[in-house]
């Protein structure tokens, strides 16, 4: 048996930015949030995401190697000695 009340009644359209290509998309949620965007003339809560479905590798078919704070780097470095 599911719980009665347990799901937020204050949902609405809100505009999420994806910050690595700009692309921006409407859904509904209720995610809290003090900026907004005007999107075709009408005005939006705002929420930044670093990645979405249309900058995310696996959606878009298209490699991205990120190198964040050499990661990359210090792993060849760890195991080169295993390399023949």
């Amino acid at each position: 048996m599911m719980k009665k009340e347990i799901h937020p009644k204050d949902y609405r359209l809100v505009a999420f930015k994806d910050m690595s290509n700009n692309d921006v998309f409407l859904a509904k949620s209720t995610a809290q949030t003090s900026e907004t965007i005007d999107v075709e003339g009408k005005e939006y809560p705002l929420v930044k995401l670093e990645i979405s479905r249309s900058s995310h590798p696996y959606y878009t078919g298209k490699a991205k190697l990120v190198d964040t704070a050499g990661r990359v780097d210090k792993f060849r470095t760890k195991y080169a000695k295993f390399k023949k």
